[in-house]
């Protein structure tokens, strides 16, 4: 096997783990949102949200991964380096708004959301 061949099939399997994730994900998301609906408890939709959120966010880590490595490592070409960077700024900016969505913060806000919140932050 050629060392071509060998890091095409493993962008193949990361994609496919990273869309894996996201059906997997959808999937028990929407199960225990289902559960939590049919209980006498409150409705959940927030919850359900956030976690397709997190689906997603991790799907996105790992389909970026396989992109990097299809573009690095068997075509390194200026167009499909061209192509990556793309990719990779519409992919940051999904990740970022749906950090956004999940937390209510923007994920540079996170160190002082913490800081405001420990007891020790005001000693």
């Amino acid at each position: 096997m050629s060392f071509a061949k060998f890091f095409e099939y493993a962008a193949e399997g990361i994609d496919a783990f990273g869309v894996s994730i996201i059906v997997l994900g959808m999937v028990i998301a929407s199960i225990r949102y289902l559960i939590r609906k049919s209980s006498k408890g409150p409705d959940g939709f927030e919850s359900y949200r956030k976690e397709l959120g997190r689906t997603l966010l991790l799907a996105l880590e790992f389909l970026v991964a396989a992109d990097i490595i299809r573009t690095v490592a068997i075509e390194p070409t200026l167009e499909s380096i061209a192509i990556l960077a793309v990719l990779i700024l519409i992919r940051t900016f999904m990740s970022t708004t749906l950090e956004l969505e999940i937390t209510g913060y923007w994920p540079w806000q996170k160190e002082r959301k913490s800081t405001k919140e420990s007891p020790t932050a005001n000693q």
